[in-house]
């Protein structure tokens, strides 16, 4: 199965993928390396994922994409508020890889994000901390994601990924992880490719009642 992981980190939702041919794309070279170095069998690209994604959507199986969040997150909103925190629009690449996966997309696709401190524009499927948007059916599974202690140990442990020797922010990548159990979750959920509901009829819906 060939898959493709934009926005990749260090691939902590690629972590218990079995049986793939799996190409990443990720923007920072420190982090793709870390990636590389866990998942050796992987092909690393350093680059544009939003632009790669528009370029190779075609060439795969399963498409996997986590564009930035902090625009989005609600932790940027009510930091908006304080003197050392600018103003700023939301990255629009969120919504244009939504759009145009469900008009152009013939394979299995997720897209993840945070929570928007907005009103979220396409129904997402929260799981944990995180919002799925898919053309598959993803039900909710129960997800232990204790943040309280979220130091960088903590944070190792609770993913099972070990940091230690590496130059990178490793707080900020290891909070940035969606669980290897969510991402093995999805991932299997897409293997079954029987949505319950196309997003495409979702969207349309949605065109409908603003109408």
């Amino acid at each position: 199965m060939k898959v493709l992981n934009l926005y990749s980190g260090i691939g902590g939702n690629r972590k218990l993928w079995q049986n793939v041919e799996v190409t990443a794309v990720e923007q920072n070279a420190d982090i793709a390396n870390v990636y590389k170095s866990f998942f050796p069998n992987d092909r690393v690209i350093v680059g544009d994922a939003h632009k790669y994604l528009l370029e190779h959507f075609a060439d795969y199986d399963f498409i996997w994409s986590s564009p930035p969040c902090p625009t989005h997150s609600r932790a940027r909103y009510w930091g908006s508020f304080r003197d050392d925190t600018p103003y700023v629009y939301p990255d629009m690449s969120l919504w244009q890889e939504i759009i145009f996966l469900q008009h152009f997309a013939k394979s299995a696709w997720v897209v993840e994000n945070v929570q928007p401190y907005y009103k979220d524009l396409f129904n997402g499927k929260k799981i944990g901390r995180h919002f799925f948007w898919s053309n598959f059916y993803i039900p909710e599974i129960e997800v232990n994601e204790e943040f309280k202690k979220d130091s960088v140990q903590a944070l190792q442990e609770l993913h099972g990924i070990n940091l230690d020797g590496y130059k990178i922010q490793k707080q900020k990548v290891l909070r940035n992880c969606v669980l290897p159990e969510v991402g093995l979750h999805v991932f299997n959920c897409a293997l079954k490719k029987a949505p319950s509901m196309p997003l495409g009829s979702l969207f349309d819906n949605v065109s409908k009642n603003s109408a």
